[in-house]
């Protein structure tokens, strides 16, 4: 940056300055000059905006339509953002983890039972080894070291800044008990110890605690592991089937037309989540003090036999004594089953 950025400024104050600026006006703030494009996406400025404080938490989130398309919402403006396509050569890559770590999106592995629309040959292939990251300062896609068993289905989760992967079906469709560790730093794999059981369905994985927490389907029991160089261990901690996440460290599940709040000892029911009985396939997650459910197909009835994509967003309030229901701006490209949903933090 041979210019000032702001005249008058030595350029340490002005990036501390350009700082506080939302990250939806980045774009706009690149127009002014050479020099400001240079520094909005800069690790400078992610870096200023960490020191004074202004980081956003942003949710992104993937669909079934459009291929391989990914959005962010900011929710101090209620608006939508689109990322470019992920570059994948897997048509509809889904049943792939999704995190953030180290300021960026990471999309993990996941496979495609997409079928060539020409030739009807099964195009892409059931779980891969691949990784991608989105880096929000630079807007790009980046391919980053493989796992290192190509996986789907699988619980994938952050611990202590390390991306862990477990469990899954392999490109055999066979389920597999291998668990591995990568670091955002280092863009390395290593393998850590494997879950005790892998139970032959597929799992997802919570942090609670400062613990990984690797569920799967149907089973009441949970593999646990509070440190990578530990063994895994299996707990019984009966808690509720169906679609959960985990805010200001408390888990919240919705179950039997209802959103509870549970712990090992208890289960309080908090809200009636009845309006979502017919509609299936949409993520539920955690910002903030609040639940936002997204997206999701409504399923048919007798007096409705349409299939019908939503994009629509339900947010629940659960900081106040009443928890409340309110609309968020729907999606603006997304739609239908949510492939992939989780935080970011710029």
């Amino acid at each position: 940056m041979s210019e000032q950025l702001i005249e008058g400024l030595p350029d340490a104050v002005s990036l501390r300055c350009l700082a506080w600026v939302p990250f939806y006006l980045h774009p706009k703030l690149e127009l002014v000059s050479r020099s400001w494009q240079a520094a909005i996406r800069s690790p400078e400025l992610f870096r200023a905006r960490q020191e004074v404080g202004s980081c956003e938490d942003l949710l992104c989130v993937s669909a079934f339509d459009p291929d391989n398309l990914w959005q962010l919402y900011d929710p101090h403006r209620d608006l939508w953002i689109t990322l470019p396509v992920l570059p994948s050569k897997i048509r509809n890559l889904s049943h792939f983890g999704a995190v953030s770590a180290a300021g960026k999106l990471f999309v993990l592995g996941g496979g495609s039972g997409a079928v060539d629309p020409q030739t009807g040959d099964q195009d892409g292939s059931f779980a891969t080894n691949e990784v991608w990251s989105y880096d929000p300062v630079i807007r790009r896609w980046t391919p980053r070291a493989s796992m290192l068993v190509p996986r789907a289905m699988f619980a994938c989760c952050v611990l202590g800044g390390k991306i862990v992967v477990a469990g899954g079906f392999t490109s055999c469709r066979k389920s597999i008990s291998q668990a591995e560790m990568y670091d955002p730093e280092k863009d390395a794999w290593d393998p850590i110890p494997d879950l005790h059981r892998t139970h032959n369905s597929a799992c997802s994985g919570i942090v609670i605690g400062g613990k990984v927490h690797v569920l799967h389907k149907g089973l009441s029991t949970v593999q646990v592991l509070d440190n990578v160089g530990h063994e895994w261990t299996v707990e019984d901690y009966g808690w509720q089937q169906g679609p959960m996440t985990v805010v200001k460290g408390a888990l919240y599940v919705m179950s039997h037309g209802v959103i509870s709040k549970q712990d090992r000892e208890s289960v309080k029911v908090l809200v009636s989540a009845s309006e979502f009985g017919r509609r299936i396939g949409f993520a539920m997650t955690g910002l903030a003090d609040e639940i936002y459910v997204i997206g999701g197909v409504i399923v048919p009835d007798q007096w409705n036999l349409e299939i019908k994509p939503m994009s629509d967003v339900d947010v629940l309030t659960i900081g106040s004594e009443r928890p409340t229901w309110r609309q968020a701006a729907p999606m603006t490209r997304c739609r239908g089953t949510i492939l992939g949903c989780t935080q970011l933090r710029i």
